[in-house]
């Protein structure tokens, strides 16, 4: 009796450590947060059935090394005429009108520790949709991938799935897909660019 107990029992820490490490990674914790926000502002809404590019509201993604929220303005700028006595659309005109700025939850975050630059990843031809999903299809804007360290490495590592010919695409097409011959493709942008994604750990972490 005892040794079947101890049988029983054999497999029970590595079960512990399995859903321990399961509960405890990015895919179960981080993966599907969607925090309510301030206004109810829908990107299927402005992005997917209005296709209004990216760059109109984060306007510095491409020079900047994070992605800028935008102010009320911006939102002003359509919503004057559009909506205009919306109640949804009340925080944004006080915003407008004393210069506060709404406070948005964020949404995608990375740890301090952690250095991320969404300029250099655009230039290179890395397009919205590799980090954060179907984003013209989210009503409310949800996490989809892990942004884990060892998610990183994976595309520093193997880019070419990501990588665009920004010459016949933007990074903000929203329909793009990895075409047949994709791999050659952007191998080519890669050695024209001179790409080398670092995988030290100084690249991130300095």
């Amino acid at each position: 009796m005892t040794l079947v107990v101890i049988h029983a029992a054999a497999p029970a820490p590595l079960l512990i450590a399995g859903l321990l490490w399961w509960f405890g990674s990015p895919k179960y914790t981080d993966v599907g947060y969607q925090p309510e926000q301030p206004v109810p502002f829908s990107h299927k809404v402005h992005a997917g059935d209005l296709g209004i590019d990216c760059r109109y509201c984060h306007a510095s993604i491409e020079e900047s090394h994070e992605a800028n929220i935008p102010p009320a303005q911006t939102c002003m700028n359509c919503h004057r005429s559009i909506k205009k006595n919306s109640e949804a659309l009340a925080p944004v005109r006080e915003s407008y009108e004393t210069g506060k700025p709404i406070n948005w939850v964020r949404v995608h975050k990375l740890p301090e520790y952690a250095y991320f630059d969404h300029s250099v990843h655009l230039k290179a031809g890395v397009g919205c949709t590799s980090c954060h999903g179907d984003i013209d299809r989210q009503e409310i804007v949800t996490q989809r991938e892990t942004l884990s360290m060892g998610w990183c490495l994976d595309c520093h590592r193997h880019p070419h799935q990501h990588i665009r010919d920004l010459t016949e695409t933007s990074v903000t097409d929203m329909e793009w897909q990895p075409a047949k011959g994709q791999y050659n493709a952007a191998e080519a942008i890669i050695q024209e660019k001179e790409l080398s994604p670092p995988e030290d750990c100084a690249a991130c972490h300095r």
